[in-house]
């Protein structure tokens, strides 16, 4: 999808801080972090939204929960993180690519 923001960052043709990359996914610094760790874990395959999963994706989704733990642990968030997935635009989505979002770090406020 050539005007896809993260399909054109997953083809290097934007820059971004790159903290992760293997042959399914891309994790990189959020450009306007909410928390003093912010990442967003990508697929490199272009999927709008989770509304857009199907079982041929459970290996890939799989694979991106699983590499969340270690990318936290690499960001020294050894106390805990956040996971969020925003879905559509009543859901917060901005960006039309399936991404997860990586926050924590002192001052994480919470979801009381």
């Amino acid at each position: 999808m050539t005007d896809c923001l993260f399909c054109k960052i997953v083809a290097g043709d934007i820059p971004s801080d790159k903290v992760y990359e293997d042959d399914q996914i891309l994790v990189f610094k959020d450009i306007n972090p909410r928390a003093a760790v912010h990442l967003l874990a990508i697929p490199k395959i272009h999927l709008d939204s989770l509304d857009e999963l199907t079982n041929e994706h459970q290996m890939l989704i799989g694979h991106i929960m699983l590499q969340l733990p270690q990318l936290a642990r690499s960001q020294g968030l050894n106390n805990g993180f956040r996971t969020i997935i925003n879905t559509g635009p009543d859901g917060g989505q901005e960006v039309g690519h399936l991404h997860l979002h990586i926050l924590g770090g002192e001052g994480l406020s919470s979801f009381n």
